[in-house]
């Protein structure tokens, strides 16, 4: 699942969930990281350094802003400790 679609999947999100949002998706070994988090809770998470704590994990990197930010990663068999480090980074 590439980077686009996960990016189309957070748009369609954002109307129905109030809070942060963060995808991974895999296609090979390849692994692409989305995360969207509202501008009224940027106080508190910002998309931009949960995607630079966690790509490290799949071997990639990203960034972007406080609101949106994406990342790119070369290691699919990570995408789980990934996600439970986007899960504990956003509790």
């Amino acid at each position: 699942m590439g980077k686009t679609l996960l990016q189309a999947v957070v748009e369609a999100l954002k109307s129905k969930i109030n809070g942060p949002i963060f995808l991974a998706g895999a296609q090979d070994t390849s692994v692409a990281l989305v995360a969207y988090v509202p501008k009224e809770l940027t106080e508190k998470f910002q998309a931009n350094k949960l995607i630079q704590q966690i790509a490290p994990i799949v071997r990639g990197k990203g960034g972007g802003r406080p609101e949106s930010a994406q990342g790119a990663g070369k290691d699919a068999s990570k995408i789980e400790m990934a996600l439970a480090k986007a899960r504990e980074l956003l509790s």
